[in-house]
C-alpha cells in the first residue's frame, strides 16, 4: 500500500504547484522533478507491495520510498505552518510575517533539495521485480491463486446450507418464463461460491436446465478468454467438441456463437466472483432472453454489481452471517472434530468465536488452527485470543482466509484504502458515528473535490462505497432510515490493522508494553496517557484521538503542544469524552488544525484566541458546558460545522436541545457554515434572523428561544437556504407562536423538520416537501387536523406529535403515509378517536400512543 501513500502525496504536490506558492527560484522545478519521479515509481509500487514479503530487499526499498513521501509531506506542512499569518495587522506584525515567509521559503528549498537527492539515489537502487518469484504471471497478479480459495468452504462447513439451498432452488424453479438473474451478494468468506456450487451441482437443477456452465471470473478477467471458456463448456454439455474456429474468434463472434447455442434451450449460467458492473453489461447480450425460464446466477461482494445485474428481475439473495448458535455448532464441529467443547475451554472459545462474527470462512480457518492445540493447556488458548492479530499474521493455516479477506482491500483506490485504514484508529468493537467519520476524513485530506458537491457529500459517497463493497457494516440506523453508526467486521479489522502497522499509517496506544514505530503520524490513545514515550520515537502527528481516558490532560498539553513539538502539524484533535474541564490554551497554537472536538467534556468557555485556528473546519462542542462563544469565532472563515448544544434524553418526546449558544457578533460573516446548531436568539434576534439569510451553504440549522416577531425575517432567510436538509426551531416558551407561515419558496431538499412552539396555522408549504422524512411537532396546539398536510408526503418515515392538536379526531386517509414507519402521539388531551382508512400507513412498524387521556376509539 506504499502506492497509496505516494498517491496521497502526489495530490499535495499538484496543489502546491497549482497554487503558485511563492517558492525560491528553482524550487518549483525540483518539486516537479520529485512529482515526476514518484509518478514513475507509482506504476510498480502496487506490484512491489504484493511481493515484498518474499524479498527483504524489496521491503526495505518500499520503506525508503514511503519515508521520502512522508518527509516531503512534512516539508509542505512545515512550510504552510510557517507562512500562516497569526500575528495581526499592525506594521510590526506585517514585517514579522514577511520575515517568517522568507525563512519558510528558505527552509522548504533546503528540505526539497535533500529529498530530491535521496529520491535520485533510491531510483538508481530500485530492485528488479522480475528477479523475484518463479513466473512473471505469478509475480504480477495479486489475484493469483485466489479462485481456489473461494472454494475453501465445503458443503459440510456451511451450517444451515440446506435451508439456503432450498431458497435458491425456489428462485431458480419459480415459474417465470423470462430470463432471470439471481445475484448472491455478501462479504468475502460468507460462502457465496460454496452455496452457488451446491445449488449448481444438484441433480434436480441439472435435470431442469438443458445447458449449464460455471464461469470463474477474476478481478483482472479477459473478456475474450472468458467467452471462449463458456463456449467450450456449452459444447461439452452438448456432447460435441467446440469448432477449431472458436480459438480465433473475436469477442463479437463469440457472443454470437453463445447466443446461437442457447437461443432454443433453457439454460443456467453461473458467473462466480464478479467484481465489475461492466462484466455483466458485456456478457448479458450473449445470453438470450428466450422466454424458456433460463436463469443466471452470479456471486459478488459488491452491492452495485448485485443491484445492477438484477435490475430486470429485482431479486438479490443477500447471504447473511451465521447466527450465534449456527456459528457455535460449526466452531465445535471443526475444532473438536464433532465432539462438544470441553467446559474449561468454553469461555475462551466463545471469546475467539465472537471475533469471527458469524463469518463461515473465518470460523473454519480459526478452528483449523485451534484443532491441533493442547486441550489441557487453557493458557495457550487464551494466548490465541489475546494476540489474535499476531496469530493471523504468522499462522500459515490462516493464510488462505487472510488472502480471501484481503482481496477487497487490495483492489481499492488509494483514497478508499486510507478511509478504510482510518477505522483502525477507533477501539475494537467501537461503533463509529457516521458524521464524525465523514468530517474526520475531510479534515485528514482523504477526500477529492467533485464539481457540484461539498467535501462531506463526496466523503459520504466514499462511505457508501465501502458499505456496498461489504467492507463496512451498518450498526444502527435512525428511524428515518439514515445510517447512524458503522463498524468493520472484527476479522477484517485485524487484517486491515496489520496493513496499517506495516504502512505505519496509524499507531494505537492502549498497552504499557506497546512497541512504538520509529515514526508516528496518527495516534489513537486508549485508557491512559502514561504509555506515550518521551523522545523515543519521531512524532510528526497529523491526528490525535483519545478514548476512555482516566488521566488529567492539563500536564500533557503543556508538555506536548509546544511550538517545537511533534504535535505542531496536527490537523485532527479529537478529545471527545476526555476528562477536561478547561479549554487547553495550547490548542490555539495548532495553526493547521482542521478538526477539534470537545464533545462530552466539561469545558465551559472558549477563548478569544480561537481565531488563530484559521484552517478549522469542524468545531464540535456538543454536550459540553459551553453556552456562549466569543465574537472572534466569526473570523474562522473556513469553519463548516459549528455544533454547540446540550440536552438530556428522558423519553422520545424530549427531542430538542435545552441549551444552545449565544454570540454577540454577526454570524453572517461565516459564509462556509454548513451546520449551525443550535444558536440562541437574544436581544438582537431580528438582526440574527437576517444574518442567517447570508449563510447559503447551510445544510442543518438549529434555532432556540425564537420570538414571534422574528418570524418574518426568518422566513425570508429560509427561502435563501436552498441547500437546507434539517431545520429545528424552538420558541422562547411553550405558548410563544412560531410565525413561519410565509415561506413561499421552501428549501426543496429539506428532510427533517422540528418545530417546538405554538402554531396559529399549520405551515402549508410543508406539504410541498417531497424529500421530508422526519417531522417532530411540539406544543403546536392546532385546531385543524395537521395530518391533512402530511399524509401525501412520499418519503415521510417518522412522525411525532406532542401537544400538537386540540381536536377530537385524527383521520388517516386511504393510501396516506405510504412510507411511514414510526408514529408517536403524546399528550393530545382532547383526542377521542383515530380513523384509519384501509391502506393507510401500510408500512408502519412502531406506534406509540401515550398520555391521551380522552382517547377511546380506533
Amino acid at each position: 500500500m506504499t502506492d497509496s501513500t505516494v498517491s496521497f502525496l502526489l495530490d499535495k504536490l499538484t496543489s502546491l504547484l497549482q497554487e503558485e506558492v511563492n517558492l525560491q527560484k528553482g524550487v518549483s522545478q525540483e518539486v516537479q522533478f520529485i512529482k515526476d519521479e514518484l509518478e514513475r515509481h507509482k506504476a510498480i509500487l502496487r506490484v512491489a507491495d504484493v511481493l515484498k514479503d518474499k524479498d527483504p530487499e524489496l521491503k526495505a526499498w518500499l520503506k525508503r520510498v514511503r519515508d521520502i513521501a512522508h518527509d516531503m509531506e512534512d516539508a509542505i506542512d512545515e512550510f504552510n505552518l510557517r507562512i500562516v499569518d497569526h500575528h495581526g495587522r499592525s506594521n510590526i506584525s506585517r514585517f514579522l510575517h514577511k520575515l517568517a515567509n522568507m525563512k519558510a521559503r528558505h527552509r522548504i528549498a533546503s528540505d526539497i533539495q535533500g529529498i530530491k537527492a535521496r529520491l535520485e539515489f533510491i531510483s538508481k537502487d530500485r530492485p528488479n521485480l522480475y528477479g523475484i518469484g518463479s513466473s512473471s504471471s505469478q509475480r504480477l497478479s495479486p489475484r493469483h491463486g485466489m479462485q481456489g480459495d473461494a472454494l475453501l468452504l465445503e458443503e459440510a462447513d456451511l451450517v444451515g446450507i440446506d435451508a439456503r439451498k432450498n431458497q435458491m432452488s425456489d428462485l431458480l424453479f419459480k415459474d417465470e418464463a423470462g430470463r432471470k438473474v439471481i445475484p448472491i451478494y455478501g462479504m468475502g468468506g460468507l460462502g457465496k461460491t460454496t452455496l452457488a456450487k451446491q445449488v449448481y451441482e444438484d441433480p434436480k437443477v441439472k435435470k431442469r436446465f438443458r445447458f449449464h456452465a460455471w464461469v470463474n471470473v477474476t478481478q483482472s478477467y479477459k473478456m475474450q478468454e472468458l467467452l471462449k471458456d463458456l463456449v467450450q463448456q456449452l459444447y461439452n454439455v452438448k456432447g460435441k467438441p467446440a469448432p477449431e474456429a472458436v480459438g480465433q474468434m473475436k469477442i463479437d463472434k463469440l457472443k454470437e456463437e453463445i447466443k446461437n447455442l442457447l437461443s432454443r434451450s433453457r439454460y443456467l449460467i453461473v458467473l462466480d466472483d464478479v467484481w465489475h458492473v461492466n462484466l455483466w453489461d458485456a456478457v448479458k447480450y450473449a445470453l438470450p432472453n428466450n422466454n424458456l425460464g433460463s436463469r443466471v446466477m452470479l456471486t459478488t461482494r459488491k452491492r452495485d454489481v448485485a443491484s445492477h445485474s438484477s435490475a430486470e428481475s429485482g431479486k438479490v439473495y443477500n447471504l447473511e452471517f451465521l447466527s450465534e448458535q449456527e456459528a457455535w455448532s460449526l466452531f465445535c464441529k471443526k475444532t473438536f472434530q464433532g465432539d462438544s467443547c470441553p467446559p474449561h475451554l468454553e469461555e475462551v472459545c466463545r471469546s475467539i468465536l465472537k471475533m469471527c462474527q458469524g463469518l463461515p470462512l473465518a470460523i473454519v480457518a480459526i478452528s483449523g488452527a485451534l484443532a491441533t492445540r493442547d486441550r489441557t493447556d487453557i493458557e495457550e488458548w487464551q494466548m490465541v485470543y489475546r494476540s489474535f492479530g499476531s496469530e493471523i499474521e504468522t499462522n500459515d493455516l490462516l493464510e488462505g482466509m487472510k488472502r480471501v479477506l484481503s482481496l477487497s482491500l487490495n483492489e481499492l483506490p488509494y483514497y478508499l484504502k486510507f478511509c478504510l485504514l482510518y477505522i483502525t484508529i477507533f477501539p475494537e468493537f467501537y461503533a463509529v458515528e457516521h458524521m464524525r467519520l465523514i468530517r474526520l476524513w475531510v479534515a485528514e485530506g482523504f477526500v477529492h473535490g467533485e464539481d457540484g458537491k461539498t467535501a462531506e457529500e463526496v466523503a459520504d459517497s466514499y462511505l457508501k462505497e465501502l458499505l456496498d463493497r461489504s467492507l463496512l457494516q451498518v450498526v444502527d440506523k435512525t428511524s428515518d432510515g439514515r445510517m447512524q453508526t458503522c463498524r468493520m467486521h472484527d476479522l477484517l479489522r485485524e487484517i486491515v490493522n496489520l496493513k496499517s502497522k506495516d504502512q505505519n499509517f496509524a499507531t494505537v496506544a492502549k498497552e504499557q508494553d506497546i512497541i512504538w514505530p520509529d515514526r508516528v503520524r496518527r495516534l489513537s490513545v486508549i485508557n491512559t496517557m502514561h504509555n506515550i514515550p518521551q523522545n523515543k520515537t519521531k512524532f510528526n502527528l497529523r491526528s490525535l484521538l483519545m478514548f476512555a481516558l482516566s488521566d488529567p490532560l492539563d500536564r500533557f498539553f503543556m508538555r506536548a503542544l509546544c511550538p517545537t513539538s511533534g504535535y505542531r502539524l496536527l490537523r485532527v484533535l479529537d478529545l471527545q469524552d476526555a476528562p477536561l474541564e478547561v479549554f487547553p490554551s495550547e490548542i490555539v497554537n495548532l495553526y493547521l488544525l482542521k478538526y477539534l472536538s470537545l464533545k462530552n467534556t466539561k469545558v465551559k468557555n472558549i477563548p478569544r484566541s480561537i481565531k488563530k485556528l484559521q484552517y478549522l473546519q469542524t468545531l464540535d462542542l456538543k454536550h459540553s458546558y459551553v453556552t456562549e462563544l466569543p465574537v472572534e469565532i466569526v473570523e474562522l472563515h473556513r469553519l463548516c460545522h459549528l455544533l454547540v448544544y446540550r440536552f438530556e434524553i428522558k423519553s422520545y418526546a424530549h427531542f430538542h436541545s435545552r441549551y444552545g449558544f449565544r454570540i454577540a457578533a454577526s454570524i453572517g460573516k461565516m459564509q462556509s457554515l454548513q451546520n449551525l446548531c443550535s444558536i440562541e436568539a437574544d436581544q438582537r434576534s431580528n438582526a440574527l434572523m437576517v444574518d442567517l439569510g447570508k449563510l447559503n451553504q447551510l445544510r442543518r440549522l438549529g434555532i432556540r428561544k425564537m420570538r414571534q416577531e422574528d418570524g418574518s425575517a426568518l422566513c425570508s432567510s429560509i427561502e435563501k437556504m436552498i441547500n437546507l436538509r434539517s431545520l429545528s426551531i424552538t420558541a422562547i416558551g411553550e405558548d410563544v407562536i412560531i410565525d413561519i407561515q410565509n415561506i413561499f419558496k421552501p428549501p426543496l431538499y429539506l428532510q427533517r423538520l422540528y418545530l417546538s412552539g405554538r402554531l396559529e396555522k399549520f405551515p402549508t408549504w410543508v406539504s410541498s416537501l417531497k424529500n421530508l422524512a422526519r417531522v417532530y411537532l411540539k406544543w403546536s396546539r392546532l385546531n385543524e387536523d395537521p395530518l391533512v398536510y402530511l399524509q401525501e408526503l412520499p418519503n415521510l418515515r417518522h412522525l411525532e406529535f406532542l401537544q400538537v392538536y386540540v381536536g377530537t379526531t385524527l383521520q388517516f386517509k386511504a393510501k396516506g403515509f405510504p412510507s411511514l414507519k414510526v408514529l408517536g402521539l403524546d399528550d393530545l388531551d382532547e383526542l377521542t378517536t383515530m380513523v384509519i382508512e384501509e391502506g393507510a400507513m401500510c408500512g408502519l412498524k412502531k406506534l406509540i400512543i401515550q398520555r391521551c387521556k380522552s382517547f377511546k376509539e380506533v
